[in-house]
């Protein structure tokens, strides 16, 4: 008996240490959240380039999102632009960290915006998912009204982050299709991945549910995903194609999150260019461009 007592009595500073650990990593996951989600500084907020250096022209712009921030952006022009495309990034650097992919969208001929959410490159503010939601609607309103863009020849792009900002945006407006790259199917999912261990979807403040966006989305969707996909598993597309409305297609590509679209060359390119020739055919326009229709 008296050995029995011993030993529970130092079980008990054990199990007490525990679960003050366990509380504490669970405060933390609730607290920090916003730093483990988001990336602005990652390598830094600084724009290191510009389409200039890639031989693209462009417009430097500044929109003011519904709540007053001043997000920055840029605009490339197309020439004979079969339409518009909306691109909304992932979490970590900023715009002048995605010369490729504009290159890649100019040589399909869309003429592009790319924007930095708040609090990203020279974007003013402090990002939160509701902040990104208006900024989005910030971008697109830049395209219809002030740009003069027929909704119906605008793709909206989300690449990992930007897939539910663009699925958000789709389900307020009524795009000419919606391409989602690498994304996740909501956060909460992707936290208990993450921390299986802990109640992250009891703890999560935020969601951007991809998957139950998408139920609302009417335009064409093409997902685009990598089985090589290290960050955001395969799945997560699969999941997103089910909840698609038709038509739907998915692109397998090939690499890693962050390059795969580099990696898998024309496989990406031909993919794209096919999904968005069925979703926006270009009308006769007499040598105008579609966006000028």
């Amino acid at each position: 008996m008296a050995q029995r007592e011993v030993m529970l009595n130092s079980i008990w500073p054990i199990t007490i240490l525990a679960a003050g650990l366990y509380c504490a990593i669970c405060l933390y996951l609730f607290l920090m959240q916003a730093k483990l989600l988001y990336y602005p500084d990652v390598p830094s907020r600084k724009l290191t380039a510009s389409p200039a250096d890639i031989g693209l022209e462009y417009e430097s712009v500044s929109i003011t999102t519904g709540d007053g921030i001043d997000i920055h952006g840029w605009f490339m022009p197309a020439q004979q632009a079969r339409g518009a495309l909306l691109f909304f990034h992932g979490n970590a650097g900023n715009i002048s960290h995605r010369l490729d992919s504009l290159k890649i969208f100019h040589d399909l001929e869309l003429a592009t915006l790319i924007i930095d959410y708040r609090g990203y490159g020279r974007s003013q503010g402090s990002i939160s998912e509701q902040g990104t939601y208006l900024d989005a609607e910030a971008a697109w309103n830049y395209l219809t009204q002030t740009r003069k863009i027929p909704a119906h020849r605008i793709v909206v792009f989300g690449r990992s982050l930007g897939g539910p900002i663009a699925a958000y945006t789709a389900t307020r407006q009524t795009p000419g299709a919606l391409i989602l790259e690498s994304t996740f199917t909501s956060v909460p999912d992707m936290a208990a991945r993450l921390y299986p261990f802990f109640p992250v979807r009891w703890l999560s403040r935020f969601q951007y549910n991809t998957g139950k966006m998408l139920l609302s989305v009417s335009c064409p969707v093409l997902i685009i995903h990598s089985p090589d996909d290290e960050i955001i598993p395969f799945e997560n597309g699969q999941k997103l194609l089910l909840n698609a409305k038709e038509p739907k297609e998915i692109l397998k590509i090939s690499g890693g999150h962050n390059e795969g679209f580099l990696v898998s060359g024309n496989t990406y390119i031909v993919g794209i260019r096919s999904f968005i020739e069925a979703a926006l055919p270009v009308p006769q326009l007499n040598g105008k461009n579609a966006i000028e229709e």
